[in-house]
């Protein structure tokens, strides 16, 4: 067994290199890393920045001007008898955008940049909700629909735009469906790192990867994922309905009780945080340009916006108007990032263990960045009395964020399919290769002690592959995103939308006859209401 997961760890050794490359690229090359502040951002970061800025301003901050309308938009449970609602596209996304990679992306930030890197997270994120916007924006507008769901994403306006080119969608769907399904074996190990850990903590004791435990771990994963990836769509909205508040409620319920406890360190926090950001003697080198740098990647990377992966449920929503999904999408940014990553940065900072002062080797534990997480929060726990209890709850919504991440993956590489086929066996193989080959995959190396570092490199190198796509993609798509975003303004979002009436667009769906559907169905659901009342 080991003969052969060693095999294929070589064989995609060539892709380490060259995901390295083109993340890095050009500061790789020195003459463009000698450059003063400039020189520690990647072309993929700089993109992702000046999109984020260029949204921003031609929607004129819609992200800060529509902002309570988008809490009432995510609010909405009610859905068209095709498609789900806005609230069941934002847990759907969320599910994939709030993932392990929000506790251990911070961590990494702040061990390496200092807090200054948490509010650079947040400057970030405040562009990064237009550029959300946009993208989402897009995905409503090209959406086709298909039985009683809506499909469309990356792959679909990719397609319409870029000349209405198949070969076009086929190769972005491509791009998507290897990134999400090599993406999956990485969840299943943060999955058994987090069940793990419960394991170890309640049974007071170390469990080996042999074990009868890890065991009955793997084949309760394979079987709960199997469950409800095979069921559709449908079936994963319903649960992530669930599951992701409870877990977002959760998680952060016991952060801001640690919080409270040790309320003396919060002034502490945002000096830090502050601080940091303008560290006056060093702004011309070291640490001003790390917590920069790592502050915008951390920001871009945990809320996914200009990346073209989470566009697949924007797609799948039932709206009014395109626009109220833009809006749903630019408010997933702001969960994810100013809710969800900032718990992970109260922890780290406040317990002072990133700067030693908490009597443990920083240089021994800096590498291993949930291990830092953890002992942060148990530096922060009321007690020895607590540390267990805390820990055990962080390690299970740790592997809640790590579970809705994967099932995320592979939905919305099945959404991402349809654009090569909407055949029902071709799309039911999309869900069986993800939840029976690569969960068990994913179980096996972690079972085997192997973690396959090659292979998730893959993964990398298509999503920085999205990035230099979607970006060009959306972009040269936002003409239409601003004209829908001038109707919207001038009616209010109270008319409905029509795209080759009010933007001059044709669509597959924002047809004459699709507008009068909808508003047969919201009368009969104001009639309903009455008749109710």
């Amino acid at each position: 067994m080991n003969q052969l997961f060693d095999a294929v760890n070589a064989f995609f050794a060539f892709i380490v290199p060259i995901s390295d490359f083109l993340w890095e690229f050009p500061t790789n090359f020195e003459w463009y890393a000698q450059i003063p502040i400039l020189g520690h951002f990647a072309l993929s970061v700089l993109i992702l920045v000046g999109a984020g800025l260029y949204f921003t301003i031609k929607t004129r901050f819609v992200q800060l001007k529509r902002f309570t309308r988008s809490i009432k938009i995510v609010a909405n449970r009610q859905a068209t008898e095709t498609g789900i609602s806005p609230f069941a596209a934002f847990m759907l996304s969320s599910a994939m955008r709030v993932g392990p990679g929000n506790i251990m992306g911070v961590t990494g930030a702040v061990s390496v940049g200092g807090p200054g890197a948490i509010f650079w997270m947040y400057v970030m994120a405040l562009f990064g909700m237009a550029t959300g916007f946009t993208e989402a924006v897009l995905a409503q507008l090209f959406k086709e629909k298909k039985d009683d769901e809506y499909v469309g994403g990356l792959a679909f306006y990719g397609m319409r735009i870029m000349g209405n080119k198949k070969s076009v969608g086929v190769l972005l769907s491509l791009l998507f469906i290897v990134y999400a399904l090599f993406n999956v074996p990485s969840q299943t190990f943060h999955l058994f790192t987090a069940l793990g850990s419960v394991a170890n903590t309640l049974g007071n004791t170390t469990y080996d990867r042999t074990s009868a435990v890890y065991y009955a771990i793997g084949i309760i994963l394979i079987i709960a994922i199997a469950a409800l990836v095979l069921g559709g769509m449908k079936r994963v909205t319903k649960f992530t309905d669930i599951c992701v508040p409870i877990m977002a409620v959760v998680y952060c319920g016991i952060v801001l009780t640690l919080i409270v406890v040790n309320y003396r360190a919060i002034p502490y926090f945002f000096s830090a945080v502050i601080g940091g950001a303008f560290s006056p003697e060093a702004i011309f080198g070291g640490l001003f340009g790390v917590a920069l740098q790592q502050g915008i990647k951390r920001g871009l990377m945990a809320n996914e916006a200009g990346q073209g992966t989470i566009t697949m449920a924007a797609s799948a929503a039932s709206n009014k108007h395109p626009v109220d999904q833009g809006l749903v999408q630019s408010m997933g940014v702001f969960f994810d990032t100013f809710i969800i990553c900032s718990m992970a940065g109260f922890v780290i900072v406040m317990a002072h263990v990133w700067t030693g002062d908490a009597g443990v080797a920083w240089d021994a534990i800096k590498d291993d960045k949930l291990g830092v997480y953890m002992l942060s929060a148990q530096t922060l726990a009321p007690g020895i009395a607590m540390d267990a209890v805390v820990k055990v709850i962080l390690s299970i919504c740790y592997a809640l964020f790590a579970f809705t991440t994967l099932i995320g993956m592979i939905v919305f590489a099945e959404i991402s399919a349809n654009v090569i086929s909407k055949d029902k066996k071709f799309i039911m193989a999309i869900r069986m290769l993800g939840s029976l080959f690569f969960v068990p995959f994913g179980v096996v190396t972690v079972l085997a002690n192997l973690q396959l570092g090659n292979i998730w490199y893959l993964a990398d190198l298509m999503n920085i592959f999205l990035v230099f796509v979607n970006v060009p993609i959306i972009l040269k798509g936002s003409k239409y995103v601003f004209k829908a975003l001038e109707h919207y303004n001038r009616t209010d979002g109270k008319e409905g939308f029509v795209s080759k009436r009010d933007i001059g667009l044709e669509t597959a769906y924002w047809t004459e006859e699709a507008e009068q559907a909808r508003e047969q169905f919201r009368s009969k659901q104001e009639e309903s209401q009455k008749s109710i009342g």
